[in-house]
């Protein structure tokens, strides 16, 4: 129904950012909310996709169309809804994700969250040679430095949303702990080590 929203980015959390438009201010679900930290208070074009179930209508944000594109083919398989194909696109390794797709590496896509052999068996009989790689989101600002390491703590419940499990999380906290970085970046680096 929609193609994309053109507004402000009003809000930042971890499972979504609120794009104003018009005075409305739309909720979209995003693979990782905080690629879009350095556009809080500016106006962006967001790619949108919006999912219809009985008991709720959603929408979900995506940084370019190839990324929207990758989005619908991966809820296009039967057992991967759209948290899950949001926390596959939130790993930034589309290039990774594809390879894995054409080589049929099941141990790779098993190491996202909540897909098993059979999903991943399904993804690549339903995605060979259908998908290409999505461009990255949006850049980055610089880091902020807190006692607590907010960043961090905001990277970690992000990945939460995803779906990535509390015992995994904690390892990869620690491994961070005394770093310096923005939520986004930390995000991305914690998927790698959990993908790899």
């Amino acid at each position: 129904m929609y193609e994309y929203f053109k507004g402000i980015i009003s809000k930042i959390t971890a499972k979504y950012i609120v794009l104003e438009v018009n005075s409305i201010g739309y909720i979209l679900h995003v693979a990782n909310p905080y690629a879009y930290s350095g556009h809080l208070h500016q106006e962006a074009k967001v790619y949108v996709h919006q999912v219809v179930r009985e008991d709720a209508e959603l929408l979900y944000g995506f940084a370019t169309e190839e990324e929207k594109q990758l989005f619908l083919s991966l809820i296009s398989v039967s057992g991967i809804g759209p948290v899950s194909a949001l926390a596959i696109i939130a790993a930034d390794d589309n290039a990774g994700l594809v390879q894995a797709i054409e080589q049929k590496n099941i141990t790779y896509l098993t190491k996202f969250p909540k897909i098993g052999k059979k999903t991943a068996q399904q993804m690549v009989l339903d995605l060979e040679g259908k998908v290409v790689a999505a461009g990255s989101p949006a850049e980055s600002k610089a880091p902020v430095q807190t006692a607590d390491n907010q960043e961090l703590e905001e990277a970690m419940e992000a990945m939460l949303a995803l779906g990535y499990k509390a015992a995994e999380l904690k390892k990869i906290k620690k491994f961070f702990e005394g770093t310096t970085d923005t939520a986004e970046n930390y995000i991305k680096s914690a998927l790698k080590m959990l993908v790899k």
